[in-house]
């Protein structure tokens, strides 16, 4: 579920080794499954285990997560990195945001989660954004584009260079193309 590097278990052992005897460390997910959903650590003493926590042993410590957070917390990882900069604890968790789809999930839910999950972070550093309006029986998506997206020149090349290059390389022969029903017009209706 969670993969923590050699790294960051050392230097976790290195923190826990100032606390409490049984202290481990808890990863969670606050507020999950939404935009605002932020992935963090903290210490855990004996006397703040639950019931319902799962326990993940690593080398020397062990890690708790909360029923609540654990679908959210697929595939997160955390490592210590050091630099030139300094150091720092590094936690990256693709699926806080949204709940991470099966890879047998009807096809409308997995290409919605891979627009969610991967193509409007992209599109919200511009202002945009995208959602799926469907999956048509010959195999195209259609997106609905709104924010920055609307009025920008560079549409097609989204669509075509992107979304529609990465949705095929994943899910092959199940996607033909991506169509976008967006009017692309600058006006008062536009974000920028």
């Amino acid at each position: 579920m969670i993969k923590i590097s050699d790294a960051a278990q050392e230097h976790f052992v290195k923190l826990l080794s100032n606390q409490a005897e049984g202290t481990n460390i808890r990863v969670f997910v606050v507020n999950p499954g939404t935009a605002s959903a932020e992935c963090g650590v903290s210490y855990c003493p004996p006397d703040a285990v639950e019931p319902d926590d799962i326990r993940l042993d690593f080398n020397g410590f062990s890690a708790l997560v909360d029923a609540d957070s654990k679908p959210f917390l697929e595939d997160a990882e955390i490592d210590f990195v050091t630099d030139q900069m300094g150091s720092q604890l590094t936690l990256k968790a693709p699926n806080a945001k949204l709940k991470k789809v099966a890879d047998d999930a009807p096809l409308f839910d997995r290409v919605n989660y891979f627009l969610q999950a991967e193509v409007n972070p992209q599109l919200a550093g511009h202002g945009g954004e995208c959602s799926l309006v469907e999956v048509t029986d010959d195999g195209y998506v259609v997106l609905q584009f709104g924010g920055g997206c609307n009025g920008c020149s560079q549409i097609d090349v989204t669509v075509k260079d992107g979304i529609e290059k990465q949705l095929i390389e994943i899910m092959g022969d199940e996607i033909k193309g991506v169509k976008d029903v967006t009017e692309h017009q600058r006006g008062e209706h536009s974000y920028y």
